[in-house]
């Protein structure tokens, strides 16, 4: 359980669904996580795996493994932003619908 992690770093509900939303963010490294709440990689892995059911945390995980975008050391060095201008917005761990 992450539940260890979620008191060690003294995280609350909001702190946790922004990690998580940090997590599916293809953009953004896991540095920019560990910047901001002080949740290492292996740590954020095992509040997805917590937040997460199975089948779709094995699919984030396959997603984001190696991925260059995740991991700081293999971006390239033109990459400075984190996010898409075209990307969802993410809220309570689920993707909101578009308003027009």
């Amino acid at each position: 359980m992450a539940q260890d992690i979620i008191e060690k770093h003294n995280l609350g509900k909001f702190d946790l669904d922004r990690i998580v939303e940090m997590a599916w963010e293809d953009r953004t490294p896991f540095d920019a996580i560990e910047f901001q709440f002080g949740v290492t990689e292996s740590e954020v892995i095992r509040i997805m795996k917590d937040q997460m059911k199975l089948k779709n945390w094995k699919k984030w995980r396959a997603r984001v493994s190696g991925r260059s975008t995740k991991h700081r050391a293999l971006r390239s060095e033109g990459v400075k932003r984190f996010k898409s201008s075209a990307q969802k917005v993410l809220t309570n761990n689920r993707i909101s619908k578009k308003k027009y």
